[in-house]
């Protein structure tokens, strides 16, 4: 597969000659006005797969989403839908189904008719309906409350409701928008978990849409991450996080430090990165830099300290709080050594998304 991640250095992903994506978007393009949401998008997404797009807001995430749902009309390029053009086809043609933010519940309805809403359309007998809403009602652990209303239920409960809505119909795949972003964060982290569930044992393609960098890493068996347009990378959470592409998915995927040396773009994670102690030999074939204690943020498990280095550049070192931490007000302006793995670092290019 190829992913576009800017006319020079463009990011090449193989695309799977074997087997027909569950959806396949080629060249895609969206505009609004002057402003360009999606500039020539390629990718795969695999059948079965809990795949991800990830970005900041405007990166066009969820545009491509909207695109595949059909409810958004592309400029140029294609999508399909198990090898079939669904290009130009209405949304009610399509055999997908979305989950938005807001659960979009009818409240005169009980639990089981907002699920069984779907099926009626579509003509299918009160039995089989009873016993398919039963059955997706089971599956988001909802068992027993099929006859009350929507707002008797908590805000998690809504949202595993409206999962049910959407999987009982078994479209061939379940796209989803933000669904868990009005939660809070335990019951956020609650969800995530529920829907990995719900996903392994329905076995439906999950095309998921957020920008929380953990919730992608911990839920997606790969992640597109996008930025104006285009798409900067496509991967498993373990290629994008050590193995970034760009200085934009580096400094976007959780916290990453990128420097140039020997006009080359470096990033490594803090976490890899060893604070020396006074008179402390870095391990054999380690790199080593010096330089100044900047910043100290205490974190809990860990403690962050920002070292301006005397090469150039600022580097972020987490260090893990194994016994009490140093006192960090006083700090500040100390010499530092550090050290790390070259094995830990990756060469990064700037990317569409990058920051200049």
């Amino acid at each position: 597969m190829t992913a576009s991640t800017g006319p020079a250095e463009p990011a090449v992903v193989e695309r799977d000659a074997g087997a027909t994506p569950a959806v396949r978007v080629t060249g895609l393009r969206k505009n609004y006005g002057q402003v360009t949401a999606l500039d020539g998008v390629d990718l795969d997404i695999r059948p079965g797969e809990f795949f991800t797009m990830l970005g900041p807001s405007g990166s066009g995430k969820t545009t491509l989403l909207r695109l595949i749902a059909g409810f958004e009309t592309p400029d140029g390029g294609t999508i399909e839908l198990g090898g079939r053009d669904i290009s130009r086809v209405p949304p009610y043609a399509r055999d997908v189904n979305t989950v938005f933010q807001d659960y979009a519940l009818f409240p005169h309805m009980s639990v089981a008719q907002n699920i069984e809403y779907g099926l009626r359309v579509k003509r299918v007998s009160r039995t089989e309906r009873r016993r398919r809403a039963e059955r997706a009602l089971e599956m988001v652990r909802l068992s027993g409350l099929g006859e009350r209303k929507p707002t008797q239920l908590s805000g998690g409960q809504r949202q595993r409701v409206a999962l049910a809505r959407a999987i009982v119909n078994e479209p061939q795949v379940l796209l989803l928008d933000e669904p868990l972003g009005a939660l809070d964060l335990k019951l956020r982290q609650e969800m995530q978990l529920e829907l990995q569930h719900v996903q392994r044992e329905v076995s439906i393609t999950f095309v998921y849409v957020t920008h929380d960098q953990e919730e992608a890493l911990s839920m997606s068996d790969r992640i597109a991450v996008l930025s104006r347009g285009r798409i900067e990378q496509v991967g498993t959470p373990l290629d994008v996080y050590e193995r970034p592409a760009t200085d934009f998915v580096a400094g976007f995927i959780g916290i990453s430090n990128v420097i140039e040396r020997h006009g080359r773009h470096m990033t490594i994670r803090p976490e890899k990165i060893r604070m020396l102690d006074a008179g402390e030999e870095p391990p054999t074939g380690f790199h080593t830099e010096t330089g100044t204690i900047k910043d100290v943020v205490y974190v809990g498990v860990s403690t962050r300290y920002t070292i301006a280095l005397d090469a150039g550049g600022e580097l972020v070192v987490a260090r893990q709080n194994e016994q009490a931490p140093e006192a960090t007000h006083d700090i500040s302006g100390r010499p530092a050594r550090i050290a790390w793995s070259p094995e830990q670092t990756s060469t990064v290019s700037q990317g569409v998304g990058a920051r200049t």
